[in-house]
């Protein structure tokens, strides 16, 4: 294997191409992306958390409409 690569006509030693290219691996690494807005906790039973899911189970007024229709 040579020691050296030829690009654009310049001459660059291989193992230093390594070493930037380690160098950039490890900032990519490094590098996070900020949350766009603050995270908050849910804390909806677990049916209530979808759309679906409020479908399926009825809620509190939903089931207070229904006491007020029987009587």
């Amino acid at each position: 294997m040579s020691r050296f690569i030829d690009i654009d006509g310049k001459r660059y030693v291989w193992r230093e191409i390594l070493r930037l290219r380690r160098e950039q691996l490890a900032e990519h690494a490094k590098a996070g992306q900020p949350a766009l807005f603050a995270l908050r906790e849910d804390h909806r039973p677990e049916l209530a958390r979808t759309a679906a899911g409020r479908y399926l189970a009825p809620s509190l007024l939903s089931l207070l409409d229904e006491e007020r229709g029987q009587a």
